[in-house]
């Protein structure tokens, strides 16, 4: 299964976070489905530091951004 989720702003990276850690949590006690969570992040309020933060490690526990 397949999980897209669409982050734009800060808050969302760090609301994303405990959904992050929940997919990885069922991911180690239920051997299928296994769900793949794909992070789109749209760039808004985009500014050079901030974006080359999220996009470049794990911040918040989240998954770096796909696209």
């Amino acid at each position: 299964m397949k999980i897209a989720t669409i982050i734009g702003a800060r808050p969302e990276f760090i609301k994303d976070a405990a959904i992050s850690r929940a997919i990885v949590g069922h991911n180690r006690t239920n051997p299928a489905p296994v769900i793949e969570e794909i992070l789109v992040h749209t760039g808004q309020h985009y500014g050079d530091d901030m974006s080359n933060i999220f996009s470049t490690r794990n911040c918040f526990g989240t998954n770096v951004p796909h696209y």
